[in-house]
């Protein structure tokens, strides 16, 4: 019972939000796939991201997100294909998704490309409520339930070398269970992405990308995360992003060749909230020209 006192805030969080809020990603510009199918094999390269995210550090049961991603261009450039795996956990609630990705790319001229992409998979919802050992065994509200579900999404990406913009929705419909056997319970709503990128040219070692990721679903407040990242000598990334003025995050990055490791720190800028509630997300990514017809060098997007 102490155990579900500790988590019960969380879990009424996830109640509360879970219909409303998609996972987070704070390095989404590393592994733009997993908010948009459009992106897959876009920069012309073989790609694989693998990241871990971890919300309100220092608490039991406070959530967590695991993903991983591999795409690359096919068919001389022509398409783009991948899978994606992410899990998103918070108590005892294990909600997994995997895709396939899929984009065909039109080429409107030398530098700026079209992509339309599609995504199809199943979401599994799991959750073991007995695990916080109710009083009452028997209850229903602390049964199991384990529910998988069908989803497709679709998206679309212009980009060039200077700039990216995009629009998605991850999933067309909202992704609904029914734990209680009676009633169905919204776990991820429909939500519109409206992401853009931009690169300036400070000198011949330093740009600076700021970038802006707008967040839409029906009964929810719209979401903004402000981004402005600045490469330096093409080897080191230094950010400095906030998410809807409520939460500031610090980026630090190294690529070595066709290697990337990635850290990001959040601190929320409530003073009621404290600064214990942290973030970090880490990630690791590595891009390869596979086949003949890939780009030798890395895409700025």
């Amino acid at each position: 019972m102490q155990r579900l006192l500790a988590i019960l805030p969380f879990i009424l969080f996830a109640v509360a939000s879970s219909a409303q809020q998609d996972p987070l990603y704070s390095q989404y510009l590393n592994n733009p796939v997993l908010l948009n199918p459009a992106n897959a094999g876009l920069n012309n390269r073989l790609n694989a991201v693998a990241g871990y995210r971890l919300q309100w550090a220092g608490f039991d049961g406070s959530p967590t997100t695991l993903n991983f991603s591999t795409h690359t261009s096919l068919v001389q450039n022509k398409v783009g294909a991948g899978i994606m795996v992410v899990q998103d956990k918070i108590g005892d609630t294990k909600i997994t998704e995997t895709s396939s990705l899929y984009a065909y790319k039109i080429e409107l001229n030398d530098d700026r490309v079209l992509s339309f992409g599609l995504q199809a998979g199943i979401i599994n919802y799991r959750n073991d409520a007995a695990n916080l050992n109710p009083k009452d065994a028997g209850d229903p509200l602390f049964g199991f339930v384990n529910e998988t579900k069908f989803n497709i999404g679709a998206g679309v990406v212009l980009k060039s070398e200077r700039f990216m913009v995009g629009f998605s929705v991850p999933r067309l419909t909202p992704t609904t269970v029914n734990p209680s056997g009676t009633q169905n319970v919204e776990i991820y709503g429909r939500t519109f992405y409206l992401m853009g990128a931009y690169m300036l040219y400070l000198t011949e070692s330093i740009q600076l990308k700021p970038s802006l990721l707008l967040r839409a679903t029906a009964n929810a407040p719209l979401s903004a995360d402000i981004n402005f990242n600045l490469n330096l000598e093409e080897n080191y990334t230094l950010g400095l992003f906030t998410r809807n003025f409520n939460v500031v995050g610090y980026l630090a990055q190294i690529n070595v060749k066709d290697y990337r490791i990635g850290y990001v720190f959040e601190v929320p800028t409530n003073a009621s909230v404290g600064a214990r509630f942290t973030t970090h997300e880490v990630s690791i990514g590595i891009s390869l020209a596979a086949f003949a017809y890939h780009n030798r060098q890395r895409s700025n997007f």
